[in-house]
């Protein structure tokens, strides 16, 4: 098979198309004919060296993959089944491949409504804004939640999901992207660039945060007494985390982990068709380097997937 990988740190330009053996499923495992791979963020700062996740090169990068089960050593699944998912994160799941080898319970069924370039777009993004609205937020029907980033890979799926829970949302993005939120159920935008969202909006029940710099720290005046912080970036600031519990506000960072009731209520939201990933370009396999460059350009509309 093919895969990707990288023997030195540094730009784009270090990620190599190369052959290797096929991995081996152990039980409980599944092998995976990879359709689809999703790209984040992550990846990007992971290969350039300034997140020291997976230790130093070589390494493949990769966990979201979306593609047909090809062999499988456990009752969850069979030959043929079509699945997706975010495996052994974050421990290196080895998914910028033509084949993964993967935890059965780290995996579920796709969705017929979705492709599997779609598909390959959800895991981290989804179960990030799930666990973050759902299972640390707890939102509610009536909850006025503010998502920071709405027309980012997160912000836009989790837009969506607290629509679905019957949430009031405001989001935070450019004028650029005010329509593309406002489809996807936006009830209000505040353009950054124009207006202070600290000045702009109070009494917040929730605020997810998945932009950083000082964003979780201004976000303590909007919220009301007893309201939460949900962050996908400052998860470790202590000093903020305090300085949340002495306003008399909650404070919780959001580390996304393989959770399979997750994935499947993201599934059965697209099957609802309350749920749509917006993939801003694909790129085959070969074309790694490319996406990777938009990668580092930000400012993304949805997701990046490589098609295999």
């Amino acid at each position: 098979m093919r895969i990707i990988t990288q023997q030195t740190l540094g730009g784009p330009e270090v990620l190599t198309v190369v052959d290797a053996p096929e991995p081996r499923p152990l039980p409980t495992e599944v092998l995976v004919r990879v359709k689809a791979i999703g790209l984040n963020p992550l990846e990007a700062r992971l290969r350039a060296g300034e997140f020291p996740l997976l230790g130093q090169p070589p390494f493949v990068l990769g966990w979201d993959v979306s593609g047909v089960v090809e062999e499988a050593r456990t009752w969850r699944f069979r030959p043929g089944d079509e699945v997706f998912g975010m495996p052994l994160f974050p421990r290196a799941a080895n998914a910028y491949a033509e084949v993964v080898a993967a935890p059965a319970v780290h995996l579920v069924r796709k969705p017929a409504s979705l492709s599997h370039v779609e598909a390959a777009a959800l895991p981290i993004a989804g179960l990030t804004a799930w666990q973050g609205l759902v299972d640390l937020g707890g939102v509610t029907e009536g909850d006025r939640v503010l998502i920071h980033g709405g027309g980012g890979g997160v912000g836009h799926v989790a837009i969506q999901i607290a629509k679905a829970l019957g949430a009031y949302v405001i989001t935070t993005a450019g004028e650029r992207k005010r329509e593309f939120v406002e489809k996807l159920g936006a009830d209000e935008v505040i353009d950054y660039t124009a207006v202070d969202f600290a000045e702009a909006v109070r009494d917040i029940d929730v605020v997810l945060d998945t932009i950083g710099g000082d964003t979780a720290e201004r976000s303590l005046a909007v919220l009301r007494p007893g309201g939460h912080l949900v962050t996908a970036v400052a998860d470790e600031d202590a000093e903020l985390a305090a300085s949340y519990e002495a306003a008399g506000k909650r404070f919780s960072g959001i580390g996304v982990d393989p959770d399979p009731v997750a994935l499947r209520g993201l599934a059965d939201l697209a099957e609802q068709g309350r749920l749509r990933v917006q993939v801003q370009e694909t790129f085959p396999f070969e074309r790694v380097a490319d996406a990777h460059r938009l990668l580092d350009d930000g400012h993304l509309r949805g997701k990046l997937v490589l098609t295999v």
